[in-house]
């Protein structure tokens, strides 16, 4: 099962959290696809100079976790967890990806 986890993407392994293993599997695929859009982001930062590669909207941590924290913001379709679990630290990290 760990194998299958090291080739998918943060999305694919976003649904399968729900303990501490899928979880770290899950920020593992996050941090080796940031890594990967910076290496692209330095080789065309031109094309990647609002958003940058692979989806990532924040390339700092400052703008990175500020957009984290927009996870406790309610919003139509989403509402935080009262009760913190493995789920909700994985989508608060994935909120710092996608969110502007």
């Amino acid at each position: 099962m760990l194998i299958r986890y090291l080739t998918m993407t943060p999305e694919q392994l976003l649904d399968d959290v729900h303990d501490r293993d899928t979880f770290i599997a899950f920020v593992r695929a996050l941090a080796r696809e940031r890594e990967t859009a910076e290496q692209v982001e330095r080789r065309e930062p031109a094309r990647y100079c609002i958003d940058g590669a692979d989806g990532w909207k924040n390339a700092d941590i400052a703008s990175y976790l500020y957009a984290c924290l927009d996870y406790f913001n309610e919003k139509p379709f989403h509402k935080a967890d009262a009760e913190p679990n493995w789920r909700m630290f994985a989508e608060f990290l994935y909120f710092g990806k996608i969110i502007e």
